[in-house]
């Protein structure tokens, strides 16, 4: 029973906090800072039919973290992460993750963590850059 309400809960905030990034012709999506908190917000971008799932979170010292909604080892069973509190968590094999290290930790591939996604602060916003974004499609086909 527990499972279950656990999986509805994560499921409600995945469906209420995703985002659509609009594609357009920029080489670059933009997010309002102002928009990432330290309650992490999931988003899709989508290439040639594919939604690539991504989310962005502030960390506990203001800084701002960027992954893919996926791992090179649980992808292929597209559950994606979750929060709790200070942790992302693999909603498939549960290992959790600092949201502090995001980034930090998993620059080279392999494992269960969440793909690195980089991003730079330009003015008031997060700039992802598309084509970083697409290459990580493999993990969403």
């Amino acid at each position: 029973m527990k499972v279950l309400v656990l999986t509805l809960i994560v499921l409600l905030m995945f469906f209420l906090t995703k985002n659509l990034i609009e594609s357009s012709n920029a080489q670059v999506i933009k997010i309002p800072e102002s928009e990432i908190t330290e309650n992490a917000r999931w988003y899709e971008y989508e290439k040639d039919g594919i939604k690539i799932r991504f989310f962005a979170v502030k960390t506990s010292d203001s800084s701002i973290k960027t992954a893919f909604d996926a791992c090179d080892i649980c992808y292929k069973n597209k559950k994606g992460y979750s929060q709790d509190g200070n942790y992302i968590v693999c909603n498939n094999c549960g290992n959790k993750y600092l949201i502090n290290d995001l980034g930090s930790k998993n620059k080279v591939s392999g494992g269960c963590w969440p793909g690195y996604l980089p991003n730079s602060l330009v003015g008031n916003d997060v700039v992802i850059k598309k084509s970083d974004i697409e290459k990580g499609i493999w993990r969403f086909k």
